[in-house]
């Protein structure tokens, strides 16, 4: 059984980042979280293209990953590698990020995510490696 969404997002917003970037968990499962994040222009990196930073979604794909594994009942507590690829620039609307396990292990865990935009395009997609403690 998982748990009620509203555990979920008590967990996100214990951290402060977290709470500054808005998170809102719109779906939790078992291995599986789905993150969504409403536009702010504190986001934007480039005023000429108004594109978010890229640091912002690689932190989605970062705290999905960890949060899915947390899903399984699972204790991660750091990351050890994360892989981002940028597919094309947000630059407006709220953004959804899907994250999933690959491996749960006893030592370490990996978990995928991919954003995408409002209108459902991949934006980024990444795979984080998390530390079982």
């Amino acid at each position: 059984m998982t748990e009620p969404l509203q555990t979920w997002q008590d967990f996100l917003d214990i951290s402060p980042f977290q709470r500054w970037l808005g998170l809102k968990v719109e779906e939790a499962g078992e291995g599986r979280l789905v993150i969504g994040l409403e536009w702010r222009e504190e986001f934007v990196s480039n005023p000429n293209s108004k594109s978010m930073h890229g640091g912002i979604l690689a932190s989605l794909i970062d705290l999905g990953g960890l949060y899915a594994i947390l899903t399984t009942r699972s204790m991660a507590t750091a990351t050890v590698d994360l892989r981002v690829d940028y597919h094309r620039p947000a630059t407006g609307g709220a953004i959804r990020a899907t994250s999933r396990v690959i491996k749960l292990g006893s030592k370490v865990s990996s978990a995928e995510t991919e954003i995408t935009g409002a209108d459902g395009k991949l934006l980024a997609s990444g795979r984080g490696v998390y530390l079982m403690g």
